[in-house]
């Protein structure tokens, strides 16, 4: 979506804006007509992401055009969040909560629309601020600053600054499991339970290992692993297990035809069947979801370090 984002709303205008359902911006403090007010004649500056914050860099209307943004509009999709560019044309969806009208750009749709189904995401303006560490805010930021409201999120796993060494320094002394860890956006966002599944596969880790007793080489093969899948799946779409889940121009992602654990309940290990093993794929309940792993090559915690 970002990257959506990115090819078909990044240096446009925003002509006006329409909150047709309220709940999808009761972030903004300052309420809706502010919301709309501050919107319009706002220049997106770029398109960035950090774990599952989006946000986009606005140069206000009122801003002198030399000047550096400090306001981004932010976006989190919830369950069933969708930003979908849309032309003006195109009948309104169902629930759309937010209408963005966009500066003419040739060949290019003139809306961005905030759809969401179930209204657990939202849009709203939040200050840009300098990033703790010095470093990018994001992927696709250029600049040292993200939104006060993000603050709280650990750098993204495709994230440059995160290394093997920095996590192991984040995990050192921590009693609670890989996947706890991975899962945990304060400590690295951007991992889900079906991407963390997925890696610690690749990996031939099982989920119970405690993170903090993984060796700095166990720590950078996993880093690997987890960057691989993020970035197959990327190229892919995603994982689209609802319809829901789409990019901006409706599509579904189709990583899930090369899942090798997730949603694989009995089925055999593909790794263990090309080396002549008997490991099946096991679903077990930990921590109010479902985990997915192999019986063999992902049996034993111990040796899994």
């Amino acid at each position: 979506m970002r990257r959506g984002l990115e090819k078909w709303v990044v240096g446009r205008t925003v002509l006006a804006a329409r909150v047709i359902d309220p709940r999808a911006v009761r972030r903004h403090a300052d309420g809706v007509r502010d919301l709309e007010l501050s919107l319009r004649g706002a220049r997106v500056g770029a398109a960035v992401r950090r774990g599952k914050f989006l946000w986009l860099p606005l140069r206000l209307a009122d801003e002198a055009t030399d000047a550096a943004s400090d306001v981004a509009l932010m976006a989190h999709l919830g369950m069933s969040g969708q930003l979908l560019v849309e032309e003006v044309s195109a009948p309104l969806e169902k629930h759309a909560r937010v209408v963005l009208d966009l500066s003419s750009e040739d060949g290019l749709p003139g809306q961005l629309r905030f759809v969401d189904q179930r209204l657990f995401g939202g849009l709203w303006l939040s200050s840009l601020v300098p990033t703790p560490d010095g470093g990018p805010g994001g992927l696709g930021a250029s600049g040292a600053a993200m939104p006060q409201d993000a603050l709280h999120v650990a750098r993204d796993v495709l994230d440059p600054f995160v290394t093997g060494t920095s996590l192991r320094s984040t995990w050192r002394g921590r009693r609670m499991a890989v996947k706890a860890a991975l899962l945990d956006q304060s400590l690295l966002s951007g991992i889900g339970n079906i991407y963390a599944d997925e890696a610690l596969w690749r990996a031939q880790l099982h989920y119970l290992t405690p993170a903090g007793e993984l060796a700095v080489g166990r720590v950078d093969e996993l880093l690997q692993h987890l960057r691989d899948v993020m970035t197959d799946a990327l190229a892919q779409g995603g994982t689209s297990f609802d319809s829901l889940y789409v990019n901006v121009n409706g599509a579904s992602g189709y990583f899930d035809r090369s899942l090798n654990a997730y949603g694989r309940e009995g089925e055999p290990c593909a790794r263990c069947t090309e080396r002549g093993m008997p490991g099946r794929i096991v679903r077990e309940k930990w921590g109010g979801r479902s985990s997915y792993r192999c019986s063999w090559c992902q049996r034993s915690r111990l040796l899994a370090r």
